[in-house]
């Protein structure tokens, strides 16, 4: 079974994608991962994001970068949005992420086009989605856990940002896949999200 979950940053996809992934035993890829490091790449190679040649070099990032936690800061997400509108960065991470997608025995991906475009074939498609505001404030404690001076008003913006750049970029834009499970989880808490997902994936793959 293939199971795809696509949303905006911090709507919980990636929370909802890892529970979902324990829940029915499969392997789970964070695909927004893959443009973290080839954004945090870019920055420590000294490049330009906004430079097409520059992103699609990033994308031969070693293996190791996977583990920095610098990935999970908002201005490596920053970089990751600015990078993904490059087609030809698209295409060199299509094949790894189609690669896990069509593995034996299924998998579990997140991201903002894995319904759309990686796996349009998926037997479940969830979009996740929330309010700014919600976001904002889920982000915003993440980052005070983690010592991290930001405001709220910051993050905020920054995310208004994001998803103006994901939703209008000309290759693969963020949107929900016409046969989707809308999941709103701005006023949902970690486990009611996750028990949300996990009855709208039962509902969808007994159908």
């Amino acid at each position: 079974m293939i199971i795809a979950v696509d949303g905006p940053t911090a709507s919980g996809k990636g929370t909802i994608a890892k529970a979902l992934a324990a829940h029915f035993g499969l392997p789970h890829l964070d695909t927004g991962l893959l443009y973290r490091a080839v954004g945090r790449q870019v920055e420590l190679s000294g490049g330009d994001p906004n430079s097409e040649d520059d992103a699609l070099a990033a994308c031969a990032f070693p293996e190791a970068l996977l583990s920095d936690p610098e990935l999970r800061s908002e201005a490596t997400g920053g970089l990751a949005s600015r990078v993904s509108v490059h087609p030809s960065v698209r295409k060199a991470l299509y094949e790894r992420q189609r690669s896990f997608a069509t593995q034996p025995g299924g998998a579990i991906l997140d991201g903002r086009d894995i319904g759309t475009m990686i796996a349009p074939d998926a037997d479940v498609k969830l979009f996740v989605l929330a309010s700014v505001e919600a976001r904002a404030q889920r982000r915003f404690n993440e980052m005070q856990q983690q010592g991290r001076k930001v405001t709220l008003d910051e993050i905020a913006t920054d995310l208004a940002q994001r998803d103006a750049r994901d939703r209008t970029r000309k290759e693969a834009p963020l949107r929900a896949a016409d046969d989707a499970v809308l999941l709103d989880t701005s006023h949902l808490g970690r486990d009611d999200a996750i028990a949300a997902a996990v009855a709208a994936v039962e509902a969808k793959a007994l159908s």
